[in-house]
């Protein structure tokens, strides 16, 4: 009984934390573009991931989003 408390806890936590994880890596990415040394192949890459992560984050896709984002920060070194 005890585990699915701790679960449900955890769910209810977890997405606000993803919601407020996603505007950060935005403003990284946004940071770092300026300076990037990226193809063009790259860096639309970049710039694409970063819309569709703002897209799902706007949608409530949190986790869509960060995973998104963390592509583009890849590819960003960052």
């Amino acid at each position: 009984m005890h585990r699915h408390l701790l679960a449900a806890a955890f769910a209810l936590f977890a997405a606000p934390a993803f919601a407020f994880h996603c505007p950060a890596d935005m403003a990284a990415i946004d940071a770092a573009l300026p300076n990037a040394s990226l193809s063009e192949a790259d860096l639309a890459k970049v710039k694409e991931l970063r819309a569709k992560g703002e897209e799902l984050h706007a949608a409530g896709d949190h986790q869509g989003s960060v995973d998104a984002l963390a592509e583009a920060m890849k590819l960003l070194g960052i």
